[in-house]
């Protein structure tokens, strides 16, 4: 590991925003999960939450993703409800990318608040369900024949207004994850074959020092 590979990836977990989630209902096309991910990372998504479309698997194209799944965390949920619910245990605030009589300018909404963006599977987008779990409805105003974006280009659009916002509200300014979160994270980074053992064996981590080296082998 190389003093600025490791710097890289300390910069980046100290811009991580805990509270800045992407919960996918439906999205099964591995390429659009995948380049979603990469968008994830780009604006410091810690998580992104998805439920798979009944009969389905929630993929991720390496390829695609330029190993963001790598970086980011994918938590799979059974169903809709259930992420739902987890996401509001945290505090979080459901925004549904959803075209209805309620529905915002995605740009007037305030994503400097605990918040997860709610994007659509790729032909219906947001189901009827989802709308109404959702807390808001958010678009994207289209001034040409088409009547939307692809689901990964419009996850982007609106997750880099929630980056905008929250740079200018300096929370990029700080490590906002906690301790803990931001050890675990870092060594499951740094030492990815060796994490993925310890949690098949149920194991702690171990300890590593300043340069990322392991210090204490597992228990």
């Amino acid at each position: 590991m190389s003093a600025q590979r490791l710097a890289r990836m300390r910069a980046a977990l100290d811009r991580r925003q805990p509270d800045l989630r992407v919960l996918l209902d439906g999205v099964h096309k591995p390429h659009n999960l995948s380049a979603i991910l990469r968008t994830c990372d780009a604006v410091g998504v810690a998580i992104a939450h998805a439920v798979p479309a009944p009969g389905g698997e929630v993929g991720v194209r390496r390829h695609a993703s330029s190993g963001a799944g790598q970086w980011v965390g994918l938590r799979r949920h059974d169903s809709l409800q259930a992420a739902v619910g987890a996401l509001r245990g945290e505090g979080v605030r459901i925004l549904a990318a959803h075209h209805s009589e309620r529905a915002m300018d995605f740009r007037s909404v305030d994503y400097t608040r605990p918040c997860a963006v709610l994007m659509g599977a790729e032909l219906h987008g947001v189901s009827a369900e989802a709308a109404e779990l959702a807390d808001a409805h958010v678009v994207i105003p289209m001034a040409g024949l088409c009547e939307s974006l692809n689901v990964s280009v419009a996850a982007a659009v609106i997750l880099f207004e929630a980056q905008r916002q929250r740079a200018d509200a300096g929370l990029y300014d700080h490590p906002r994850l906690d301790p803990q979160t931001y050890r675990r994270r870092l060594f499951e980074w740094l030492h990815p074959r060796i994490a993925r053992h310890c949690r098949q064996q149920g194991r702690d981590y171990p300890e590593i020092d300043e340069d990322g080296d392991i210090i204490a082998a597992p228990g």
